[in-house]
Formats: C-alpha cells, sequence, structure tokens
C-alpha cells in the first residue's frame, strides 16, 4: 500500500494518485431530460454537445458524456453494470449547501450515510443511475493498522451537515469537483479483484460481505465492485441503457504499459491503436486507459 498522498490540509489530493477515475460514459434513452437532470439537480454545465452526445463537467474537466439512443432497452440492476457514480465536492460546506437546495425543491434522496471516510447521499437519475453525491474526512482517519480502510453505513448527521453549508446558494457543481468514485455491478467479487487488482493494479483496500473496495495512491476506493444485486451476472447485453465506458486517468506511461503487458498475457484484448487503451472487464464493461 503506498504512502497517502494529501495535501496541506489533510486532504486527499486526488490528482496525484497513480490512477484515478476521469469521466463516466452513460447509454441513454432520453438525452434531453437526462441532460436537463444532470445540469439541474447536479449543477454540471454542457461543455460540448451534438445531436447524439452530451459532455458535462466543472470548468473544463468532462466529468460525465450522456450518449443518447432511443432504441435502447432499459437495463436491469441484476445485470452487471453501473451501481453508482459518485461525485465528491471539495468541502463539507458544499454538501451541506447542495442538501438544503435537494430538501427545499422536493428532490427525493434514497439514502443518506456517514461511511467514517466520508458523508454521502444517495440518489437515482430519470433512468435508474445510481448516483452518489459526498465529501470526504481527511485522509488521517481512513486507515486501520492492518493497512485496510476503515468504512461503515452509520446515520448521517444531516442537521450539522445543513449547517455547515448554511451561508452558502447552492449556484452549481463547486471548481474542484470530481468523480471520486464509481462503483459496479459485478457477478463475481473474486473475478473483479483478479481484473481490477491484479491486472489494472489496484490497491485492495477494503473487503465487505458481497463488495470489493480498490483504491491507488492511499485513497479510500476509486473503484468498488459488489454483488449485491447482480451475483453471478455474466456478460452484460449489449443494446441496454446504463455504463457503456469508463475512463480511468493512468499517470504512469509504465503504469499503462504494465497494465497492457498484463491483460496480454491473460488473454485479454487490448486495443492500443490510439492514445488510450481499451479493455473490457470480464463482465464486458469498457474501460479506457488515459494518460493525464
Amino acid at each position: 500500500m503506498e504512502l497517502h498522498t494529501k495535501t496541506g490540509t489533510g486532504q486527499f489530493d486526488m490528482m496525484a494518485a497513480p490512477m484515478r477515475v476521469g469521466r463516466v460514459v452513460l447509454a441513454v434513452r432520453d438525452l434531453a431530460a437526462m441532460t436537463d437532470f444532470y445540469r439541474k439537480v447536479l449543477g454540471l454545465a454542457v461543455l460540448a454537445r451534438d445531436d447524439e452526445t452530451v459532455r458535462l463537467g466543472v470548468g473544463d474537466s468532462v466529468l460525465l458524456e450522456l450518449r443518447g439512443d432511443p432504441s435502447l432497452a432499459a437495463s436491469s440492476p441484476r445485470e452487471a453494470g453501473l451501481f453508482h457514480t459518485a461525485f465528491l465536492l471539495p468541502t463539507r460546506a458544499d454538501l451541506g449547501c447542495w442538501l438544503r437546495f435537494a430538501l427545499q425543491t422536493g428532490l427525493r434522496i434514497d439514502g443518506a450515510s456517514d461511511h467514517i471516510v466520508s458523508e454521502a447521499l444517495y440518489l437515482a437519475d430519470p433512468e435508474g443511475n445510481g448516483i452518489e453525491i459526498y465529501t470526504d474526512r481527511p485522509a488521517e482517519v481512513w486507515w486501520r493498522a492492518d493497512g485496510t480502510v476503515t468504512m461503515s453505513t452509520d446515520p448521517l448527521d444531516a442537521e450539522g451537515l445543513i449547517a455547515a453549508g448554511a451561508e452558502r446558494t447552492w449556484s452549481g457543481m463547486p471548481q474542484g469537483s470530481i468523480v471520486g468514485h464509481v462503483h459496479l455491478r459485478v457477478g463475481d467479487t473474486d473475478l473483479a479483484e483478479g481484473f481490477y487488482r491484479d491486472v489494472i493494479g489496484f490497491d485492495l483496500s477494503a473487503r465487505y460481505p458481497g463488495g470489493s473496495f480498490f483504491g491507488s495512491g492511499g485513497y479510500h476506493h476509486q473503484l468498488a465492485g459488489n454483488v449485491w444485486n447482480s451475483r453471478g451476472a455474466g456478460t452484460r447485453t449489449p443494446g441496454r441503457t446504463g455504463l457503456a465506458s469508463l475512463e480511468l486517468i493512468v499517470l504512469s506511461k509504465e503504469d499503462r504499459d504494465r497494465i497492457s503487458a498484463t491483460a496480454r498475457a491473460g488473454g485479454i484484448f487490448v486495443d492500443d491503436s490510439g492514445d488510450v487503451l481499451t479493455l473490457r472487464d470480464p463482465w464486458g464493461t469498457e474501460i479506457v486507459l488515459r494518460g493525464a
């Protein structure tokens, strides 16, 4: 396990992690409605669009790409795919400000948890894709002496969170917000570990019943995979809504070369015909590896 990469405030510096999530690409049926949701509810800005694709983000960073196709069938929660995309806000005050906005606008919130490493709120978009919006606690509180992350699912102090953001008005996702992690539905956690740890190279930061959590550079997790609804799921069915592609930023060319060689040695097809590496996990989810 690598040592924590932190800023002077004790907050984790995601940009310095060897690997992190870049953008999440969703296949959607109603491109206009989904664009409106992510723009109005989460406060993402439209950075580029054409008839079939909308890219949304913060500043000049694309965090989410929507690809529209009205002919798609709805994905099932029993299939492998996306469990949730987790948007990381810079401060607790930012999260409290968004929570007050959500309550004032009557937005349905499906869950709220204190995970020790973070405070998190959960909801779903109009096509059923899970969303987490969260903020981290300082990195030094995350780790046990045995080198694993201490996480839990405890009640959230919603009143304290709202109070922390009382002096702010929500006007869109703040600068510095990123996709902090992506949680996947997988068919088998051992297979997930064999791919995301042994091939891609993430550290296994925690195991919970039915779930494995993967971190890089000392983060609690940039990726996770669970079988809570999808145990035994096979290869994903084409032509369905949901996760179309997951981009991972891999800082080191040496790491990208290692991933390519390890994948090929394991019989995994790797497309390196462009500036990126593209491969698929055991359930057919496209993973795109890009330099910073």
